[in-house]
């Protein structure tokens, strides 16, 4: 089914409408799905959100839970979702997850988690705790949020935009976003500097506040029903790195959380995880690396023909009905 689209819309109406998702659920027949979220947070009011897709609030992640109980979906860790990826009798199942980049994961997720005692895995970027993270992405949505002009050097030139209404704002921010996202190591770093160096500790402040603690990560491996997981150490674009610099982010990110945590780290999600941002050279790189798992964004349910290093996952939101995921989860 393709998602955000009239015929998909339709497709899963119909399949609602006629009771068959509800038949397959309650025999436990359908594939399996990894589900996850990058931002569990309240709503918020400010009419320039540019990321609000990615976001869900701490009330959904609970009726998503509460509906995965009541459909009789076994929620399980990442572990066991391995497991029974190669268990030609197992049941049907989702693994939760989430992006360990924002201390939200402990504030408004975690609560939620522990109430329904469910397993869940963090996947975690270690400059992030450590304070040395550059997350440009946030950076950017604070400048164009605070400025109506805004001034940039791109491809070596002084670019000017203007950014005076929502809708400005928006198609500012996708442009920018995306040239940023697209950009090598060196030329994302100069691009990073200019950014702060003309927007300042305005833009550093509330976007590094945001990032998750070690003392944040020290609470969520103490709950028996987390895994931490790992996401490189700098959360890069891999295909935008060369590949000694690829291979060095990824192990560097496992050896430091497991000199924190004093425990294996064997999960890893590809930072971004879209298709543009990885490849099949650094699935291998996963694997050499000694991961038993590596997960993407790709949208997909996922069964016994997918490598374990290269599994789909589905970016759950706020805007995506709850029946969507019973006609998925029902093999439609």
């Amino acid at each position: 089914m393709t998602h955000g689209t009239i015929g998909g819309r339709l497709k899963a109406d119909l399949i609602w409408a006629s009771g068959w998702a509800g038949l397959s659920s309650a025999r436990g027949w359908g594939p399996s799905a990894l589900i996850g979220f990058d931002r569990v947070r309240p709503v918020r009011r400010d009419p320039f959100q540019p990321r609000r897709h990615l976001d869900i609030t701490p009330l959904r992640l609970e009726r998503l839970i509460r509906a995965l109980k009541r459909w009789r979906v076994d929620i399980v860790s990442i572990d066991e979702a391995c497991a029974r990826l190669v268990d030609d009798r197992s049941r049907r199942f989702v693994s939760l997850s989430f992006n360990g980049s924002y201390r939200d994961i402990v504030t408004s997720a975690h609560p939620v988690l522990a109430r329904h005692r469910v397993p869940f895995t963090v996947y975690v970027p270690s400059a992030f705790p450590d304070r040395i993270a550059e997350p440009w992405w946030l950076a950017l949505e604070i400048m164009i949020r605070q400025h109506t002009r805004i001034n940039l050097v791109i491809d070596r030139k002084q670019t000017f935009f203007g950014a005076e209404s929502a809708a400005t704002k928006y198609q500012l921010y996708e442009r920018l976003y995306g040239w940023m996202r697209g950009l090598p190591p060196a030329e994302l770093s100069a691009a990073i500097n200019d950014l702060y160096g003309r927007y300042g500790v305005a833009l550093v402040a509330p976007a590094r506040d945001d990032a998750i603690s070690w003392d944040d990560i020290a609470l969520l491996a103490a709950d028996p029903l987390a895994t931490i997981g790992s996401m490189t150490v700098n959360h890069p674009a891999l295909a935008n790195l060369p590949d000694d610099a690829a291979r060095r982010d990824i192990a560097m990110g496992r050896a430091v959380l497991e000199s924190a945590l004093q425990r294996p780290v064997r999960h890893f999600a590809f930072p971004f995880g879209d298709a543009t941002s990885f490849g099949r050279r650094h699935v291998e790189m996963a694997r050499a690396a000694g991961f038993t798992s590596a997960v993407t964004t790709t949208p997909a349910a996922i069964g016994r023909a997918h490598d374990a290093l290269c599994l789909p996952r589905l970016i759950w939101n706020d805007a995506m009905p709850l029946r969507d995921l019973r006609v998925r989860l029902a093999g439609y």
